[in-house]
């Protein structure tokens, strides 16, 4: 439509206020202390485990270094049972820790792991579990948990769409052995790039940071084969700046998810998340899943990008269908996921996306 901005992204940085920035950055060009566990990474780590009520919390330089690390902290063996309804993150980091996936399908009506199918998957060889909060939806965490501990398994939530939520008062940071959370500059909570582990294990703060660093454990020891995962202070400055108004985001994120499901809610064959009363949301995505509608998704695709907007196949393709991997899995193994990610797209969503878009956006879909 003439005169709205334009492209409408499927999302957009959250950024504070430049001066806000500037500011909290000055006292590095006195100190020249830009990376290393710096004054503001430390500020930072304290902040967010406050805020996301994580019993211990190590900051990293992404989420999926976060999240091959914490697999490695664990010292897991053997297989791990996963979703392939998810970003390939999640599936690498198993991959790259010489480790196997084995995919569980997905629930239905919120896309995350189906705890119902995990024990039939389990075998001498599992040795974690590896569910995935998608798109903001939490897991079924009491019968995932249930199930680990009844199989001395462990558990670590790739809780990367889901900042600052909470189930019925109690963090997400909290749940399972381990917790990854992603601030790349498309979530809800940005650090420009980076990530964090949140964990129970007071043994295991040694070990991540560790890790994180190359196995340097003090100035002459080198104790493990680690990587480079570290946060540097320009991150940490963008984290501070954005914590600020993360809760103003989400607020404004509220809004228009409410739109979107004022309108698409109830419309045959559109399929919208159910929203759960026990859970304080962030309003992190807005998915959309075309089944049975009078458009299929990738009608509403093509006329959506030919109005300059565009929303994502996100996730498609399932992630035991990826060219990696073929031959490996089978994809018809998880029918669940497969049906979901041939129909599913994620809408524009982002704090300072105008209501009037989100109209326009629902006007072409419905039209």
């Amino acid at each position: 439509m003439e005169g709205r901005e334009r492209p409408i992204r499927v999302t957009r940085s959250s950024m504070p206020p430049f001066g806000e920035y500037t500011e909290m950055i000055r006292e590095l060009w006195d100190s020249h202390w830009l990376t290393n566990m710096g004054d503001l990474h430390q500020r930072l780590e304290g902040e967010l485990a406050s805020y996301l009520h994580a019993p211990r919390l190590s900051l990293f330089v992404n989420g999926h270094m976060a999240l091959e690390t914490a697999i490695g902290a664990l010292d897991l063996t053997g297989e791990v049972i996963t979703t392939p309804f998810t970003f390939a993150s999640t599936t690498h980091a198993i991959v790259r820790n010489g480790l196997t996936p084995v995919f569980c399908d997905i629930r239905p009506d919120d896309y995350t792991l189906d705890p119902d199918k995990l024990e039939a998957l389990i075998t001498p060889r599992t040795s974690a579990i590896l569910p995935v909060h998608v798109y903001g939806n939490l897991c079924r965490t009491d019968q995932i948990d249930e199930i680990a501990r009844a199989h001395g398994l462990k558990v670590i939530y790739d809780a990367a769409h889901a900042f600052g939520e909470e189930l019925e008062g109690r963090g997400v940071a909290s749940f399972g052995d381990a917790s990854m959370f992603s601030f790349h500059a498309t979530k809800v909570f940005n650090t420009i790039e980076g990530g964090a582990v949140a964990y129970k294990d007071p043994e295991l703060a040694h070990l991540i940071d560790g890790l994180k660093n190359f196995g340097i454990m003090d100035e002459e020891n080198v104790a493990l084969v680690g990587g480079n995962g570290k946060m540097n202070e320009f991150q940490a400055a963008m984290g501070l700046c954005n914590l600020r108004y993360v809760e103003q985001e989400i607020g404004k994120r509220e809004q228009i998810a409410a739109r979107y499901r004022m309108r698409l809610n109830g419309v045959e064959g559109i399929c919208l998340c159910a929203e759960e009363k026990n859970v304080k949301r962030n309003y992190a995505y807005m998915p959309v899943v075309f089944d049975g509608f009078k458009k299929d998704r990738e009608q509403v695709f093509r006329e959506l990008t030919e109005q300059d907007i565009h929303p994502r196949k996100y996730f498609y393709p399932c992630v035991n269908a990826y060219q990696c991997y073929r031959g490996r899995f089978d994809p018809a193994d998880t029918p669940i996921a497969q049906r979901i990610s041939m129909g599913v797209l994620t809408l524009p969503m982002y704090a300072d996306l105008p209501l009037e878009t989100v109209d326009e956006i629902c006007d072409i879909i419905l039209g």
